[in-house]
Formats: C-alpha cells, sequence, structure tokens
C-alpha cells in the first residue's frame, strides 16, 4: 500500500518481491539508493533543458507572429516570406532543441528544493524572460522595418530586396544569440563558463551560424536573399550580439545580489 499512494514508489529490482515490484512506479535494477540520486539528477535536469527550450522557442514564435501581423501596418507586406519561416523553424525548433537537449545534468540541480506536482512547466520567471526578451527583439525589428519603409524602397526591387535580406539575417542572428542566454536559464551562471565543455552545443550553433550564411548568400530568388558583404555580416553579427551581453549583464548582477 506504502508503493502504491506514494508520489513515486521505487521497489528493489533483485531483492524485492514481485508484489513490491508491481506496486512501484520505479524498479532499481541494482539495489542501490545511490541509482536513486543519479536519477533525480537526471530528471532534474533533463526538466530543465525542456524550460529552456520552451523559452527559447516561445521567444520566437511571439516575435514571428507579431512581425508577421504587424509588418503590413507598417507597410512591408511580407517582412518574411514563407521559405525563410520554415527556415527558421528548421533551425530554430529543430537545431535549437538538438542544442538545448544536449546540456549535460549539472549537480547543482541537487540544491534546489522540489517543485510541486501541480506547478506549471512555464514558471513567473520563464514568462518575464519570454516576454521581455520578445519585447527587446520586436523593437529592433519594428525600428528597421520603419527605416525601409522610410526609405521607399519597393520589396520586389534589388535594393528592397537587400534590406529586406538584412532584415531577415538581423531576425535570426537576434534568435541565434538568444539560444545561448536560453542555455543559461536556471544557473545564472556565465554562459562562457562551461561552453567548451559541450562540444555538441558549439558544433550545433556553429552548423546554425554557417548555414545561415550560406542560404543568404546562394539563396538567391528562392529564398528572397541577396549575397551580403563582409563588413554586412561582420556589422549584422557584432550588433545582434548585444543581446548575449545583456544577458550576462543581467546575470552578473543577480549573482551579486546572491
Amino acid at each position: 500500500p506504502a508503493l502504491n499512494y506514494a508520489d513515486v514508489g521505487i521497489a528493489m529490482g533483485k531483492t524485492g518481491t514481485s508484489v513490491a515490484k508491481e506496486a512501484a512506479d520505479i524498479i532499481l535494477l541494482d539495489d542501490s539508493f545511490g541509482s536513486i540520486v543519479n536519477a533525480v539528477m537526471w530528471g532534474r535536469s533533463l526538466y530543465r533543458n525542456i524550460q529552456r527550450f520552451i523559452l527559447f522557442q516561445l521567444t520566437v514564435n511571439v516575435v514571428a507572429l507579431t512581425i508577421a501581423m504587424v509588418g503590413p501596418f507598417i507597410g512591408v507586406d511580407l517582412p518574411l516570406t514563407v521559405i525563410q519561416m520554415l527556415w527558421v523553424n528548421l533551425i530554430m525548433d529543430t537545431f535549437a532543441a538538438l542544442a538545448l537537449a544536449t546540456e549535460p545534468p549539472d549537480p547543482k540541480v541537487m540544491n534546489r528544493p522540489p517543485r510541486k506536482n501541480s506547478a506549471f512547466i512555464v514558471t513567473p520567471a520563464m514568462w518575464r524572460g519570454i516576454f521581455g526578451g520578445a519585447a527587446v527583439f520586436l523593437a529592433a525589428l519594428i525600428g528597421l522595418l520603419l527605416h525601409i519603409k522610410h526609405l521607399g524602397l519597393e520589396e520586389n526591387s534589388a535594393a528592397g530586396n537587400h534590406w529586406l535580406t538584412v532584415f531577415f539575417c538581423v531576425f535570426v542572428m537576434l534568435q541565434f544569440w538568444n539560444l545561448f542566454n536560453a542555455k543559461c536559464f536556471g544557473t545564472g551562471e556565465s554562459v562562457f563558463r562551461h561552453l567548451a565543455d559541450n562540444r555538441s552545443f558549439t558544433l550545433i550553433t556553429a552548423g546554425i551560424l554557417i548555414g545561415q550564411i550560406v542560404m543568404v548568400q546562394f539563396g538567391g530568388r528562392v529564398f528572397r536573399t541577396t549575397p551580403l558583404g563582409i563588413v554586412e555580416w561582420v556589422t549584422i553579427i557584432a550588433a545582434t550580439s548585444l543581446i548575449v551581453w545583456g544577458g550576462e549583464l543581467f546575470r552578473l548582477l543577480r549573482r551579486r545580489q546572491g
């Protein structure tokens, strides 16, 4: 009865009785209580990785939806094409999920109190991060759309496509750098502290960056892109990287406040 009514009933795999195994939720194959500690650490780390992806993905979706709705009111009917949105979904849904899922378990999660069974996976801190980050991104992107509209360029013209390519790259690079901020969610540590420890994350993010550059430089009419110069690429990457440095400053202030 105790195993049956417990939130998580645990039975021994070698010495436990058949009745205990039937009533339990988890069976320890090695009969070691140390396995419970490892299971809790992995479970909490996996739960936090899921929260990181939700935080990252909802921010992307809020920004993309708002831009698609606000663009026509500003005067830019198609800020992002359908193929560009599919590309964003591919790299942000698939590759970003893989990058965040490869985060190894952190022993520090054992210092946190257990969460309630009824607790929602999206916490108030996540909501603040989602809408706070989306507000910053939208301010930059809407400002760029207003600048494009102010130039009076037609969307199908060479100059218009060039500026919309810049807009597309800024949109993707903002989300790219925000991936590093999402990686630090729940720890408050610097993004560069354990960056070299996770080679999978580094390789995936490098692949996203290289893929974006290749698609823009060689996408042509299919992706509605025009090649950008080295100076433009450096400017876009450096300007959008302020997202990471702002996150680093915020995390530094939080650490000093304890």
